[in-house]
């Protein structure tokens, strides 16, 4: 795989994210190496624990802006068709995985990036990493099923200051929240994945299977509708005047100016 490393420790399958340049940033490569990792985990019995990581100084930044995505016949970023063949197909795959998930977030965790973090069934952090819903920032909706993760870890009023204000939440506060389960010190993250991946990949995997399970009936049964809703307004929302100002204020490095259009 170009952009995303596999390795086998025993029976826990650790899944890099592998563009560290890019701070590891979801271009249509990466969408197609990750999903195609998490079904390879998904089929091989020997595989009872999956760690998602990021290479370098990042766990992921979310969407590559400076990639874009392929164009609607209108001539609009098209979206939808990432969300709803590459992207969304990820975030369903892994609440679905029949064995446990672990997010390792080694550094920010952003957009699409947070999303996937999110997916996973416990999160250990790096104290000095960070989560950002980064969507409003550029005049888009969160997708990657935020916008049924967030609110199912730490409900609504938090949910609601986490997509539409748009500001980084440390480890530490993201831990008081009950948006992730562990935060490490920076130079104790290591092994405090390793400690907990070992412990998953040794346990009952059947009862992680029956557990994720039970939890995905109570909590996510309508994931599926949630996810089609985001890709829908993902699309609206991307072929507005405001995403364009937000890109290219992003891109400029300076503040945008949005007009509401």
């Amino acid at each position: 795989m170009e952009t995303v490393t596999l390795e086998r420790r025993g029976a826990e399958l650790r899944i890099t994210l592998n563009r560290p340049d890019n701070m590891n940033a979801w271009d249509k490569q990466l969408g197609l190496d990750l999903l195609a990792a998490v079904r390879e985990a998904e089929a091989d019995d020997g595989v009872r624990a999956v760690v998602i990581t990021g290479a370098g100084r990042g766990f992921s930044s979310g969407a590559d802006l400076k990639a874009g995505f392929d164009p609607t016949p209108e001539g609009h970023p098209d979206v939808e068709t990432a969300l709803r063949e590459r992207y969304h197909p990820i975030i369903a795959s892994v609440r679905r995985l029949p064995k446990p998930v672990l997010a390792a977030v080694n550094g920010p965790a952003v957009g699409i990036g947070c999303s996937l973090a999110l997916a996973c069934d416990l999160i250990v952090a790096r104290e000095s990493a960070y989560f950002l819903l980064a969507f409003i920032n550029i005049g888009l909706v969160p997708d990657g099923g935020s916008s049924l993760l967030v609110p199912e870890r730490v409900g609504y009023t938090r949910a609601a200051e986490m997509a539409m204000l748009g500001e980084r939440i440390p480890a530490r506060r993201a831990l008081e929240w009950g948006l992730i389960n562990r935060v490490a010190r920076d130079d104790e993250l290591d092994d405090a994945v390793d400690a907990l991946a070992a412990r998953l990949a040794a346990g009952p995997t059947a009862a992680y299977a029956g557990v994720k399970e039970q939890l995905n009936a109570w909590l996510f049964a309508r994931m599926d509708a949630q996810l089609e809703l985001e890709s829908k307004l993902q699309q609206r929302s991307a072929a507005s005047g405001d995403f364009q100002e937000g890109v290219m204020a992003f891109l400029q490095k300076r503040a945008p100016a949005f007009t509401g259009r």
